[in-house]
């Protein structure tokens, strides 16, 4: 027996998702997140796992994990206390930023203030030139002076020098002076490791995030540690990058900035498998949890890639899957705004004291109070009855608001959920519709716990046609996890003109970046046949502010003497910019300004489905309830257990499908059929 785990990290509640190698058996599971040490629900969800299902910990060969602990301390304000070294006169930088306004139609708002007071902003005089020579080297004896003034209270320092992308020497030789100073007490982050990129303010912004995050990250990856060494003495522990594919736990504390997106990633990663199993190449996925819900757009089984994106209002320059994400979930909370108009979110209850209905404390309305009085969940409780759930506390919650809107109880929870939903359809338009993408092309898959209960009106609403939902909404991101790639993206920045005269740097370049990727192989002790590799550039017309990337070569080996002509280099830009812009200029020069390298090793998880038998019998009905659908009333409503829906068995709404990890609904006159992945396909009545 060979077993790999994945465990993702939520608000309300921590997901896994156990694969045997072996046979290519799964099980699944939930357990409620523990916010002050999510390592703490990780380790009882394990325990509980292993008894539930006779899974022997010993024969776990590694754990996969997604994480929330670098975005939750950047907006909480609880990372580590930072020291900046810099070039002498861009000790302001990270205030002064690109001077653009957070909000544009409010005046009065304002960027969140940096990470770093004034006061721990040091300042070094050297200065290396934008063509990498030295201008005026490091004095020792100012160096020395300045690490004397670092305070006792500091645990992390930024090394953040001008040009350092394109000569990382001072970098280093600072880098390697803290270290003797501080005996290895303090972490640190250098930028030309953590964004060896030009655009000095987001390299900047990006390392500071980096060296704040050390301090946490490290302290709880290495309790994580100590945990899944007792726990699963044979596993490896792997964390999700906010890029999809997993990194040791070693580099995570190094670099815990690539976290940052770490659990929504490996949902889109989850997403993307399941489209493969259901042969729908393009989706927009809906993740809906607790507290927020994430929507990304698959195209040909693939999620985009951005590498600019605000984190808690700080600027990241990184790698990430293209995620937009609303304050949704089924926690969010119901609240009349000063305009006296009723709002759903961004607050939520989360996971303590969770919704009212949860009988932990809360008392407030939330979205899942809603889902309960309108009787699409069950009575009986959640995570298979484990969790019960009180209708009369969800409705006396609702009264107070019910009675200020002069509505019904009821009346009131659907206006709830349709603000909800509006929320989030507003948030798919921003990746679909403003991108030129009309989802009425795509499918949509709902996933996380509360991602089913509200996919049909969000469908509704954007003229979508049908659903899929997979055979574990719930634990999407944990089985991400599992069908995970290890993965490392390097980039070295090169302003380079494509005018046929490049072909040497380009090939000096990339020499460069293959030689890392090597070493990285080399360090993960990859067997060659398993890693693959993918070369790109950003690109752009000469006097450009943005770029685009440009794939240009890809596969397990890569021929520096083979790579593409400037005449194809140009033509494949010019495809880029008119699929993005709509026009392109024949005529105007193009340069490269980063040349980017993606290493990929391909896990041997990904058990290839058997055959199965299609059913052509009645799908088995395990009770009914009265729900409401919208406001005519409630109707009788047929109960179907998930676990019970074989591939073929259709059900026809009105319906509620139930399972440990979600709740299904299944509108009247719309039709939902298992399919042979055992993926419930759900067409909807456009009449």
């Amino acid at each position: 027996m060979s077993w790999i785990l994945g465990v993702d990290v939520g608000g309300t509640f921590t997901d896994f998702f156990a694969l045997n190698e072996s046979n290519g058996d799964c099980h699944v599971g939930k357990w409620p997140s523990t916010p002050s040490n999510p390592a703490q629900a990780i380790l009882g969800g394990l325990d509980k796992l292993s008894k539930q299902h006779d899974i022997d910990l010993g024969d776990v060969t590694q754990i996969a994990h997604g994480t929330t602990v670098g975005t939750n301390a950047l907006i909480q304000r609880r990372g580590g206390t930072v020291v900046l070294i810099t070039t002498q006169g861009f000790r302001d930088l990270l205030e002064i930023g690109r001077q653009i306004r957070p909000h544009m139609y409010d005046l009065h708002k304002d960027n969140p203030p940096p990470l770093i007071s004034r006061q721990n902003r040091l300042e070094l005089d050297e200065r290396i030139s934008a063509d990498s020579t030295v201008l005026k080297a490091i004095d020792p004896d100012q160096l020395k002076v300045l690490l004397d003034s670092i305070g006792s209270d500091v645990n992390a320092c930024a090394v953040c020098l001008l040009f350092s992308f394109l000569n990382p020497e001072h970098e280093q030789t600072v880098a390697n002076a803290v270290k003797q100073k501080m005996d290895g007490r303090m972490h640190i982050s250098i930028s030309s490791e953590v964004q060896p990129e030009f655009r000095e303010y987001e390299r900047f912004s990006t390392t500071v995030l980096n060296a704040y995050l050390q301090p946490v990250m490290s302290e709880y990856i290495q309790y994580l540690e100590q945990g899944v060494l007792q726990s699963l003495p044979n596993a490896r522990l792997g964390i999700n990058q906010s890029a999809g594919g997993l990194m040791s736990a070693e580099r995570a504390q190094a670099f815990p900035i690539r976290t940052a997106l770490s659990g929504p990633a490996a949902g889109v990663v989850g997403a993307a498998f399941v489209a493969k199993s259901a042969v729908r190449p393009n989706v927009i996925t809906l993740d809906m949890g607790g507290t927020s819900a994430d929507v990304a757009l698959i195209r040909n089984y693939r999620a985009d890639v951005a590498y600019e994106r605000d984190v808690a209002g700080f600027p990241i320059r990184l790698p990430m899957v293209d995620i937009e994400t609303v304050g949704a979930g089924g926690g969010s909370i119901a609240w009349f705004d000063r305009d006296g108009l009723l709002k759903v979110g961004p607050v939520s209850a989360g996971a303590d004291p969770g919704p009212a209905c949860y009988e932990r404390g809360g008392d407030q309305p939330t979205v899942t109070d809603a889902n309960l009085i309108l009787g699409r969940l069950s009575p009986d409780g959640l995570i298979g009855g484990d969790m019960e759930l009180s209708v009369e506390l969800a409705r006396e919650v609702f009264k107070p608001i019910s009675e200020k809107l002069n509505m019904s109880i009821e009346q009131t929870a659907l206006g709830v959920l349709g603000i909800v939903v509006s929320n989030m359809v507003r948030t798919i338009r921003t990746i679909s519709v403003e991108r030129g993408y009309d989802p009425k092309e795509f499918s949509l898959m709902p996933f996380g716990g509360a991602g089913p209960l509200h996919a049909r009106n969000v469908a509704a609403d954007l003229g979508m046609t049908e659903i899929i939902v997979p055979t574990a909404p719930g634990i999407v991101c944990a089985e991400g996890l599992i069908v995970s790639d290890l993965k490392e993206d390097f980039v070295l920045s090169h302003r380079t003109l494509v005018d046929g005269r490049e072909s040497e740097v380009t090939r000096l370049v990339v020499s460069e970046l293959l030689k890392r990727a090597q070493q990285w192989f080399d360090a993960e002790k990859v067997e060659r046949p398993k890693h693959s590799l993918e070369l790109r550039v950003d690109a752009r017309y000469v006097g450009q502010n943005f770029e685009l990337e440009v794939p240009i070569a890809h596969g397990r080996e890569l021929d520096i003497q083979n790579l593409p002509s400037h005449e194809k280099l140009r033509e494949m830009f010019f495809t880029a910019h008119e699929t993005t812009y709509g026009y392109f200029n024949p005529e105007d020069a193009v340069e490269i300004v980063n040349y980017r390298l993606t290493a990929r090793v391909r896990r041997d998880n990904k058990a290839a489905p058997e055959a199965v038998e299609i059913r052509h019998d009645q799908a088995p009905v395990s009770g009914s309830r009265n729900a409401y659908f919208d406001d005519l009333g409630s109707v009788e409503t047929r109960i179907y257990q998930r676990e019970d829906l074989m591939p073929g068995h259709v059900v026809a709404g009105p319906a509620i499908v139930e399972q440990l990890d979600t709740t299904t609904p299944v509108f009247p006159r719309d039709r939902a059929v298992v399919d042979p992945a055992g993926n419930l396909i759900i067409q909807i009545d456009a009449g």
